[in-house]
C-alpha cells in the first residue's frame, strides 16, 4: 500500500485538493443561501402585487445595509397579493408608518427589500404589516413598451404636416445667385 502511494503521490494530491476545493464550494453555497441560519429576528409581514424575483432568502435592507432576510411568502387567496414574512434582526426596530419596496440592484443584479424607516413614534410589533409596500418592475415590459414605441414609423413627425408636404423635396436654388 506505501509503494503505491509512493508511486501516484501526484494523483493522490490532485484528488485531496479536489475533495477540498468541493467542500469549500459546498460551505459557500451553504453559507450564501442562509441554509442553516437561525436569525432570532423578529417577523413582520408585508402584501405586495408583484414579487418578480424574490424568494425565501433575499436581503432585506435599510439604507443598503442587511438587516434580515424574506423567510416566507405565499399568495393571498382573496386579494391575490403575495404576502412575504420577513424576518428582522431583533435590534431593529421600525415605526408603524415604515414602507417596503422591491428594488433591483443594477440592470443585471438581483433584487432585494429595501425597507424605509418612518417618522412615527410608535414602533411594529412582531406579527404586524408593513402597509407601505410598492412591488417590482418588470424591466422586460419596460423595454418592450419603449422598443414599440419608438420604431412606430406609421406616425408622421409632424402632426400638422400634410402628408404631401412631408414627403416633397425642398426647392432648389441655383448655385450662383
Amino acid at each position: 500500500m506505501r509503494s503505491l502511494f509512493k508511486d501516484n503521490i501526484i494523483e493522490a494530491l490532485t484528488g485531496l485538493i479536489v475533495v477540498l476545493v468541493a467542500v469549500g464550494f459546498v460551505l459557500f453555497a451553504y453559507d450564501r443561501t442562509q441554509a442553516g441560519t437561525r436569525d432570532g429576528g423578529y417577523l413582520l409581514k408585508a402584501r405586495f402585487p408583484n414579487v418578480a424575483g424574490v424568494s425565501a432568502g433575499t436581503d432585506v435592507r435599510v439604507s443598503g445595509i442587511k438587516v434580515g432576510r424574506v423567510a416566507s411568502q405565499a399568495l393571498d387567496p382573496g386579494s391575490y397579493q403575495a404576502v412575504l414574512e420577513l424576518s428582522i434582526d431583533k435590534a431593529l426596530k421600525l415605526p408603524v408608518d415604515s414602507s417596503a419596496s422591491i428594488t433591483s440592484e443594477g440592470l443585471l443584479g438581483g433584487t432585494y427589500i429595501a425597507l424605509t424607516p418612518g417618522g412615527d413614534a410608535v414602533m411594529l410589533k412582531p406579527g404586524e404589516e408593513i402597509t407601505e409596500t410598492s412591488g417590482s418592475t418588470d424591466l422586460m415590459s419596460l423595454i418592450g413598451s419603449f422598443v414599440n414605441r419608438s420604431g412606430d414609423a406609421s406616425k408622421p413627425a409632424d402632426a400638422n404636416a400634410s402628408p404631401a408636404a412631408s414627403t416633397a423635396p425642398p426647392p432648389m436654388t441655383p448655385a450662383g445667385k
